[in-house]
């Protein structure tokens, strides 16, 4: 829906709303698929976006805005650009303008929440708290309308009498916003409450901008046929869908809704395509779900910790993989037009701009896997990672020295973890030895060694494997135990620490779970002598 000029018009609209969590990329796309003329993005934080730069990602044909911490902020693409607006939290004009000048070239419009009663929202001013500060709406308002070359639009909820909303809307009108939309609730009521539609009737005959009414979701909106109703109940322009077209998109085809189970497919393959982010998949999903959240289907998608076993879970495998196979080419395409990394020496650290990318390697190895076992067959010692957090956004960058050589990503990781995988890239790479990314030969680095001796009934290559299972989960330790002992014995005080928060009821399973450790033949003496003690309904104290 255009105006004069190409730009967005907010007259006789249906609009996806903004929702924290549900908003993102896939979800916009959707509802544009299934009929919404608008669609707003989650609200974002103006200090988070203020901070973010703009890139343009040539694999995924998306223009991302990422954070110093490299989370994705903001996703979006041309297939929305002229229908998407960017909604922000905000309490400060010069740093809105900021963030809007900042995306103004990849949406179609600017909005500002004023009506969001969350605390995380208005505990920084920001959101309804904005209600009770009217002078700051129209400095904010003022401020984006003359500072940015599209539309500016802002959302909020009714103020407690008639009068005093009318007068608001009327001072946000003269501030040259292009629309305005209202949830018809009072900032301390829920969906619960009944929506007060003659509070957004009373406003629309006020002022002459396009008002857009939300909040029916619950009651007056259940399917496509009551859009229509709920614009004439309130007298508004347009109207704006929250919860009914999180719980099934389909609500804006005029042909009907569609089953959910096709709604979800859909959804997925948007998500499939445009790499959403695991969890924010799975949030939405159970949105969708509600009720059936435990049916047989609720609980496999609970149980999903990745897009891939999300797609079995929806029998979406092979659609998954073609999509992850066209992905893995475009990208392996773009680098053979890249220049390959330049390395500049900072003091005596050799540097790359390197991201550690998990995706890149198996489940089970990982790049610091590779340089331990490197490190071993040159008989050097094992690489020692020192770790430095830069202030701003508690991000992370990890030295590691081998060889008396020292290697660092001049790129920031948000987590230890991927700070010293970055590392041992980047000295991998500068040696000129393998990593273990996906494709890559074979080396015989990892796994390979063979020893006849076993330590409590398991081989070294076994024992060697399970490390690697576990390295692969990113939130478990990833140290390769370069900082332990080769020896399996462990001292007493290790090993009781070892049981710190674990109470043992059981003689039994004590026993057993004792002597399955790589615990010193002492111990395991002195754990057959305390077999009597435990029996007696002792039970072993927690070691701090």
């Amino acid at each position: 829906m255009m105006a004069g000029a190409g730009r967005l018009s907010f007259t006789n609209i249906t609009a996806l709303a903004p929702m924290v969590r549900v908003g993102t990329l896939p979800m916009r796309l959707l509802a544009l698929e299934y009929g919404a003329d608008v669609v707003y993005c989650e609200e974002l934080i103006d200090i988070k976006m203020a901070q973010c730069h703009r890139v343009v990602n040539e694999v995924l044909d998306v223009v991302d805005f990422v954070a110093p911490d490299d989370r994705v902020m903001f996703r979006t693409c041309e297939r929305e650009k002229d229908r998407v607006v960017f909604q922000m939290g905000t309490a400060d004009p010069d740093r809105a303008l900021i963030v809007a000048r900042l995306v103004e070239k990849d949406v179609a419009a600017i909005d500002v929440n004023m009506g969001c009663p969350k605390e995380y929202s208005t505990k920084g001013g920001m959101g309804a708290a904005l209600l009770s500060d009217p002078d700051k709406i129209e400095a904010i308002l003022k401020k984006l309308v003359t500072g940015v070359s599209i539309p500016v639009t802002c959302k909020i909820r009714i103020l407690p009498s008639l009068e005093e909303t009318v007068s608001l809307v009327r001072r946000i009108e003269k501030t040259g916003v292009t629309a305005v939309a209202i949830h018809g609730r009072l900032k301390e009521e829920r969906p619960r409450h009944p929506l007060h539609c003659d509070y957004i009737q009373a406003v629309a005959r006020a002022v002459s901008i396009p008002v857009i009414a939300n909040g029916g979701s619950l009651d007056l909106v259940k399917t496509n046929a009551d859009i229509e109703e709920f614009r004439k109940a309130t007298g508004a322009s347009s109207v704006m869908l929250a919860r009914a077209a999180m719980w099934n998109a389909s609500v804006f085809c005029n042909t009907g809704p569609l089953p959910l189970e096709r709604v979800m497919e859909d959804y997925l393959k948007y998500a499939f395509q445009y790499n959403n982010h695991v969890f924010n998949t799975k949030y939405c999903l159970c949105q969708m779900l509600r009720d059936k959240v435990e049916s047989p289907l609720g609980k496999q998608l609970q149980a999903a910790q990745t897009n891939a076993e999300i797609s079995e879970a929806y029998g979406l495998q092979e659609f998954y993989q073609q999509t992850q196979d066209q992905l893995r080419a475009k990208r392996d395409v773009l680098q053979s037009f890249t220049q390959p990394d330049q390395l500049v020496m900072d003091g005596d650290v050799s540097t790359l701009a390197v991201k550690f990318q998990r995706r890149e390697y198996p489940a089970h190895i990982t790049p610091k896997m590779f340089l331990l076992e490197w490190s071993r067959k040159e008989k050097l010692q094992k690489p020692l990672y020192e770790m430095a957090q830069r202030s701003q956004d508690r991000a992370f960058q990890s030295t590691v020295t081998i060889g008396e050589k020292k290697y660092r990503s001049s790129r920031w990781e948000k987590s230890k973890k991927f700070a010293e995988q970055a590392a041992a890239v980047v000295c991998l790479r500068v040696l000129g030895v393998p990593e273990g990314r996906i494709g890559e030969e074979d080396s015989g680095l990892v796994c390979k060694r063979k020893r006849e001796v076993k330590i409590n009934g398991t081989t070294e290559e076994e024992g060697c494997h399970k490390r690697h299972v576990a390295d692969g989960q990113q939130e478990t330790d990833d140290s390769e135990d370069h900082h332990k002992p080769e020896t399996p014995a462990r001292t007493t005080a290790e090993f009781m620490r070892s049981f710190s928060g674990v109470c043992w009821t059981s003689c039994d399973a004590a026993v057993v779970g004792f002597l399955h450790l790589k615990a010193s033949q002492f111990i395991r003496d002195v754990l057959m002598k305390l077999h009597v003690v435990v029996q007696t309904a002792f039970v072993f104290p927690v070691f701090h």
